[in-house]
């Protein structure tokens, strides 16, 4: 995997919109956030347009991506918020300049799919939290974005739940939210699960659209390959009125039943408030105690 390289005080973010509208308030909040950080930011000029449900048109969002992709003083491709529309711009976009100068490109969410092409392209990105949300972020959700930016470790720990596996492994990290790579299950830019530590989030989904995601994951194998699960927020889930009576951990531990790896719940990413960046493609260690989880990347 190429590894963007790191950035310093005075090196250039660039904010793009690549999906749904967003109100400029939290562009603003993100640009000064960053300053203050001592980096220069530069704004899309599509950023806070709306066209029905997204940021602009396809072509005005595919272009503040190219722009920012170009840039030559770009150094990192933050996006703004997901929502539904990244996968629209796969196309649109000439990504050989991501090639020949890789930069980093932060989000998560819909951004999950931006994750999936930089694997398959070979190179790094960041599954982090996003401008929508810094306000409500926590400290070391916001933290763990400078810390791959300027090329620090981030080592995180969390309680255990009663539902974990213990073990430990080391692998590729891969990931995101479970729709996104669901959807993308059987395509060029599915992921390679071989020995990979996986991680995923969602939310606001029906717990029995949850069975049908991993009954998927299970069928195509990914459960015989991947190394480790995390399981991250599993945010607003939904049961039908006649109820499936499902927990997330039920659902997970009956898809995952006679496999060794080591799962862990609660783990600080996805559509909560501490939620912390992952890096796609690196390796990590990863260990589940009856305590205590840990991962270090």
């Amino acid at each position: 995997m190429i590894r963007p390289p790191q950035l310093v005080p005075g090196d250039t973010i660039a904010l793009v919109s690549p999906a749904k509208a967003i109100e400029v308030t939290h562009i603003e909040f993100a640009k000064k956030y960053f300053e203050n950080q001592g980096f220069k930011v530069l704004v899309g000029s599509n950023a806070s347009n709306e066209y029905r449900y997204f940021s602009g048109t396809d072509s005005d969002r595919a272009s503040d991506l190219q722009w920012a992709v170009d840039h030559p003083d770009v150094k990192a491709i933050i996006c703004n918020r997901g929502g539904y529309g990244a996968i629209r711009l796969f196309d649109l976009v000439n990504w050989a300049n991501l090639l020949r100068e890789p930069k980093w490109i932060l989000g998560f969410s819909d951004i999950t799919n931006f994750h999936c092409l930089g694997l398959r392209l070979g190179i790094e990105s960041a599954h982090s939290t996003m401008p929508l949300n810094f306000r409500e972020n926590s400290k070391e959700s916001l933290e763990s974005i400078l810390n791959v930016l300027s090329g620090k470790p981030n080592e995180y720990r969390w309680k255990a739940n009663p539902s974990n596996k213990p073990g430990t492994a080391t692998g590729n990290v891969v990931g995101g939210n479970l729709s996104i790579l669901y959807s993308l299950l059987g395509t060029p830019y599915s992921p390679n699960y071989e020995n990979a530590i996986l991680f995923i989030e969602d939310i606001g989904e029906q717990v029995y659209h949850l069975d049908r995601m991993l009954w998927a994951f299970r069928l195509a194998g990914v459960f015989d390959r991947i190394a480790a699960l995390i399981v991250g927020g599993m945010t607003d889930m939904k049961d039908t009125a006649t109820p499936t009576e499902w927990t997330v951990e039920e659902l997970i531990l009956e898809h995952a039943n006679y496999r060794s790896f080591p799962i862990a719940f609660d783990a600080p990413v996805g559509h909560i408030s501490d939620n912390r960046a992952f890096i796609c493609g690196r390796s990590a260690t990863f260990t589940v105690t009856e305590n205590e989880n840990s991962f270090l990347q």
